[in-house]
């Protein structure tokens, strides 16, 4: 089906159950994902700035203050942002739902919805991203962020809730991929900060695309849609809805296979963190650049690999409070942190992005050496994670932050979002965290 076709025409009926299901579950861990992030410094600065920035009389997400759908949408999406542990598309090296969700939240507020209506968005949304992501990736030289194609993304579901026409549906894509935030990832990688994977400004970039092309403001066609036909062949026939992964750990998804590597040989040995001298890790050339050994932020920690893996073999789990910018400070997980060396492998180097593999080797004070196997994270989308795995991640996430009353009530709107109006669940997502 052609792109602008699906944009509009899409029915959740068209999709197999498995792939709706999935959505259901995305949407959830976004949302528990976003609830935790909320506790974040980089939150807290966004919040402020879209209230005081961007006049408008929309409630923002978990804030009980207004901005315009612009500055909702940058708010949400960064504060996502803000928490590495939302879902991601492994071809596109980064994550659909972190820019699109905070697209429809806010014009979902504009705009009064049934959930089924929300929903469809929604998956219409990750079935379009993981295209437009993968011919982005195919067509230029740098590896750019999950907000460049994510705008385009975004204005895709918008388009499709502000019900424009198929010509302005094509301004709107082109002024959102010509505006969208063409950033280098590896920037961030080498230099952790706020600006993480751009998502919130790929947010803020679509509703505004939307918005400008409804008034007529016109746009450069996309190239990623109307010049690369071939990654469009199959839209509505193969469901990358299934295909997205999901992350146990609130930290980038490179660091992920080291950290099941480093706990599955404790489990196999039965070691005890103190008695490490030494940890080596084998993989690809991007994930030997996550190399902050001492983070200073919750930034710098989420884009490391020593730490995490640290924070997993002294705590047997890595949570969010253990790389928050309040955790960073244990002497024994520096001092185990600062016992890891990367080095970059050439059959690690070659399965990626399709696969993100690592090998850990750790030696110990009395210098026994254990080897471990190739590891690949967990929860990928070939052996994804049940949907008790997926709602246990978001009690453990939203619970801290909300109440065990509130998030529970959120969880039972998503779960009858297709029985409902959309504004049941958007009424739990506003308003203050107490």
């Amino acid at each position: 089906m052609p792109a602008l076709d699906f944009i509009h025409e899409f029915r959740l009926s068209d999709a197999p159950d498995y792939a709706v299901e999935r959505c259901f579950l995305s949407l959830l861990d976004l949302l528990g994902i976003a609830a935790a992030a909320t506790q974040t410094r980089l939150s807290a600065i966004i919040r402020d700035h879209s209230a005081e920035e961007f006049g408008g009389p929309l409630p923002m997400m978990f804030d009980n203050r207004c901005s315009s759908a612009q500055g909702v949408a940058l708010a949400a999406g960064m504060t996502i942002d803000s928490l590495d542990g939302h879902d991601g598309f492994n071809p596109a090296k980064g994550h659909i739902g972190c820019p699109l969700f905070p697209a429809i939240f806010a014009m979902a507020l504009e705009n009064d919805l049934t959930g089924t209506e929300f929903l469809e968005a929604l998956l219409m949304g990750y079935e379009f991203g993981a295209r437009a992501s993968v011919a982005q990736h195919a067509t230029v030289p740098d590896y750019h962020t999950s907000g460049s194609w994510g705008a385009v993304t975004a204005a895709s579901a918008c388009a499709r809730l502000m019900r424009l026409s198929p010509e302005e549906t094509r301004h709107a894509l082109g002024i959102a991929e010509y505006h969208g935030p063409r950033s280098q990832m590896m920037r961030c990688i080498d230099h952790p900060t706020m600006l993480k994977d751009g998502s919130g400004w790929g947010a803020m970039t679509g509703v505004a695309a939307a918005k400008l092309a409804r008034k007529g403001f016109t746009g450069a066609p996309a190239i990623t849609i109307e010049e690369a036909d071939s990654y469009w062949a199959d839209l509505g026939e193969r469901w990358y809805m299934s295909e997205q992964y999901y992350k146990p750990y609130p930290v980038c998804r490179w660091a992920q296979a080291p950290i099941e590597g480093a706990r599955s040989l404790m489990q196999q040995h039965g070691f005890r963190a103190n008695e490490v001298q030494r940890i080596e890790v084998d993989t690809f050339h991007e994930a030997v650049r996550l190399a902050t050994n001492s983070p200073r932020t919750t930034e710098e920690a989420q884009y490391s690999t020593s730490f995490p893996v640290a924070v997993a073999l002294a705590r047997g789990d890595v949570r969010a409070a253990d790389v928050s910018d309040d955790g960073l400070n244990d002497p024994e997980i520096l001092r185990l942190s600062h016992c890891l060396t990367m080095r970059e492998n050439d059959a690690a180097n070659r399965d990626f992005p399709a696969r993100r593999l690592a090998k850990v080797t750790i030696t110990l004070n009395d210098d026994q050496v254990f080897f471990g196997e190739w590891m690949e994270p967990k929860w990928d989308a070939t052996h994804p994670p049940s949907a008790q795995e997926l709602m246990d991640k978001y009690h453990s996430l939203a619970d801290p932050a909300l109440g065990t009353t509130r998030a529970q009530s959120i969880l039972e709107a998503v779960n009858a979002l297709t029985e409902t109006k959309a504004s049941v669940l958007l009424d739990l997502l506003t308003g203050a965290i107490e």
